[in-house]
């Protein structure tokens, strides 16, 4: 794993690519990109180059066109080369014929590699463990926006931002991205569990999916079961649960039978043929006495029956690493401000999102490759910290004087950002500082006067 690292890095430094062609070379990018990648021979912004300027965008906290193109700009001087133009528009263009399924593709293909290559002690009982959750992004507020993801009904026009949905399917064991999604917030078919229906695909037998009350559905938990993959889902609040039925396996753990319900609408009458009649499913009652938290009891089920070889205790602790997946999508939405996407076209947007996912991904094979060299895990190594050395050390790579030591370096620092070990940290949700007391827009910008200020 850190030999690959050192040899691309070493790779990078020798042809003088851009700062990302370490993370990310040119082969890896033209094969994602198939026979699209011929559309730009003889630009500057040749595929490759377009990748890595947008990546830069997007892990950047200026987030601007400009400053993407100010650091191409300082990188071809820096290399000897003639200044591009520091307009904004050539950028743009290339940036836009991106193929969205090559981005695509590059996601998913950076967000399995670390995975593949991970350890087996990373994994769950052996097994390869996938979170699901979903959350939302607004955008950019134009007409095109707007009609492909309009913003909230009780919002006036004007006055809010369109809005889209998106779904991600996490590696439990290194926190990429496997697979992701993006749609409309609402209407028919554009929840989460019906976008998670859509991304099965990118799941394998032996799989173990981890979710939320979401994705509880009887037919929901019956379609991965059906393709050999096991699930760890919260009980929906609604369905009752009586501990005194079903054959007892220890205390708050039986298993239980749950009966096919009607076909939903959503279902063809072909695919309801082929579920079972009948589901025979665990439940486990899961306690939390510990200040501050607001659930003091859930009950957690799961296709995984065996309570030797999966015991209650260690059932309970993989739903609590559930709420990792939270802590990524705070990552892509905080860290990498991805909770406003800042294209102003649906076509745009998808690369926008897609691309910060490829950010997001290269970061976290960066963090496994500094935790299996330091003995850690990859959970325990900072996100943002792993991020503001990237930042440093990517910008002098070609300058850098001895690759080897580069490497060493740049994996020692990031492996000394460690996460704090705070267990069952109890935090109030309060802030310190007041926002700034300015009125809030009640009707379109341009219909304001000076009268009303």
């Amino acid at each position: 794993m850190f030999c690959s690292f050192r040899s691309a890095v070493a790779d990078a430094r020798r042809h003088g690519d851009l700062y990302f062609a370490a993370l990310l070379s040119q082969d890896r990018i033209e094969k994602c990109f198939g026979a699209a990648r011929w559309l730009w021979q003889g630009w500057i912004y040749t595929p490759a180059v377009t990748v890595w300027v947008f990546l830069s965008q997007c892990l950047s906290p200026d987030h601007s066109c400009r400053d993407a193109v100010a650091r191409l700009i300082a990188w071809r001087v820096a290399g000897g080369l003639k200044p591009c133009s520091a307009g904004t528009g050539a950028y743009c263009t290339a940036r836009n014929d991106l193929p969205e399924e090559a981005v695509h593709q590059l996601m998913r293909d950076t967000g399995q590699q670390p995975e593949d290559e991970a350890p087996e002690a990373w994994l769950w009982h052996g097994r390869k463990a996938r979170l699901v959750d979903g959350s939302t992004a607004t955008m950019a507020d134009t007409p095109e926006n707007q009609a492909v993801y309009p913003q909230v009904k009780s919002q006036k026009p004007g006055c809010g931002s369109p809005i889209a949905r998106i779904l991600v399917i996490f590696s439990l064991s290194v926190g990429t991205v496997l697979e992701a999604a993006i749609g409309k917030y609402k209407g028919k078919r554009t929840g989460e569990n019906s976008m998670f229906r859509e991304l099965q695909p990118a799941l394998s037998e032996g799989d173990v999916v981890l979710a939320d009350r979401y994705f509880s559905g009887w037919c929901d938990i019956a379609l991965v079961w059906q393709r050999g993959i096991d699930i760890v889902v919260r009980k929906h609040q609604l369905r009752r649960t009586d501990f005194r039925t079903g054959k007892r396996l220890g205390k708050d753990d039986h298993l239980v039978v749950w009966s096919r319900p009607q076909r939903p609408p959503w279902m063809s009458a072909a695919q309801y043929a082929t579920l079972p009649e009948e589901l025979t499913l665990r439940e486990i009652r899961i306690r939390v006495p510990k200040k501050g938290f607001r659930t003091k009891s859930l009950v957690v089920v799961t296709t995984l029956l065996d309570g030797e070889e999966y015991p209650r205790e260690e059932i309970a602790l993989s739903y609590r690493r559930r709420w990792e997946a939270e802590l990524h999508l705070r990552s892509i939405k905080v860290v990498l401000q991805m909770d406003r996407l800042r294209c102003k076209t649906p076509e745009r947007v998808h690369n926008e999102f897609y691309m910060h996912l490829v950010g997001y991904n290269l970061i976290r094979s960066v963090m496994a490759l500094a935790a299996h060299q330091s003995g850690k895990s990859p959970w325990e190594i900072s996100f943002k910290g792993t991020l503001q050395t990237l930042n440093q050390f990517l910008a002098v790579l070609v300058a850098a004087v001895a690759t080897e030591t580069w490497c060493a370096a740049l994996l020692t620092a990031v492996a000394s950002h460690a996460v704090g070990n705070r267990p069952d940290r109890f935090e109030p949700r309060r802030v310190k500082r007041r926002p700034r007391p300015y009125k809030l827009l009640q009707k379109h910008r341009h219909l304001y006067t000076i009268r009303d200020e």
